[in-house]
């Protein structure tokens, strides 16, 4: 399975709403120039977003959006439903080998399992690990 650009963008404009949250509504202006991405085409992702009740937008001169729940309580897995549609490596049907089919759901599931249990909150808050400890040796 390949994530887009529609799920890798949408995935980019939740967690900068994320990274806001309390901090009022933001503009797709604003996390288009940060991330160097196209504002129409954000305009384009976040109307499934705001249908799916993932986003709430605010009007006026401040406007913008703003996360309609927690950022723990979204998960990629939503964000990725709601813009790529069903998570499936494979269309499978009934007749496929039982061995092969067996293979396709348990990848399918571990995709989905990935995806659910990875929280708005845990991507904005991510710290790789092992960067503070690496040392750079001249000779």
């Amino acid at each position: 399975m390949k994530i887009s650009t529609k799920g890798r963008y949408g995935l980019t404009i939740m967690m900068e709403l994320a990274a806001k949250l309390g901090e009022g509504p933001t503009s797709l202006k604003s996390i288009a120039e940060k991330n160097q991405l196209s504002e129409h085409y954000l305009e384009q992702l976040i109307a499934p977003l705001r249908n799916a009740g993932l986003v709430k937008s605010v009007r006026g001169a401040y406007g913008g959006y703003i996360l309609s729940r927690d950022a723990s309580e979204i998960t990629a897995g939503d964000i990725i439903r709601v813009l790529e549609g069903p998570i499936s490596p494979v269309d499978f049907t009934e007749e496929d080998d039982p061995a092969k089919r067996d293979l396709w759901l348990r990848i399918r599931d571990s995709i989905a399992d990935v995806l659910d249990s990875t929280t708005l909150e845990s991507l904005v808050t991510y710290e790789e690990h092992g960067a503070k400890d690496s040392y750079m040796f001249y000779i």
